[in-house]
């Protein structure tokens, strides 16, 4: 997979902690599947994966959450 940002053709498999910000709430989902570039460090998630993060801190946000901490579970 390319880097959007530095354009190297060269990326891992790992995880990411991703942060959702919104109104002066702080989501915090941790073990997020991603493709990471091995020259930047920027991630890129599947689309599967930006669509549960999503919902994840949709959920977070209804719950009128400040700071909530998420592990994500993908099965």
């Amino acid at each position: 997979m390319k880097c959007v940002i530095c354009k190297n053709d060269t990326t891992h498999k790992g995880k990411v902690t991703v942060t959702l910000e919104n109104n002066g709430s702080i989501i915090l989902i941790k073990d997020v599947p991603a493709h990471i570039c091995d020259i930047c460090e920027h991630y890129i998630l599947d689309e599967n994966i930006s669509t549960e993060v999503l919902k994840k801190g949709k959920e977070g946000l209804l719950k009128g959450a400040e700071l909530e901490i998420i592990r994500l579970k993908v099965a």
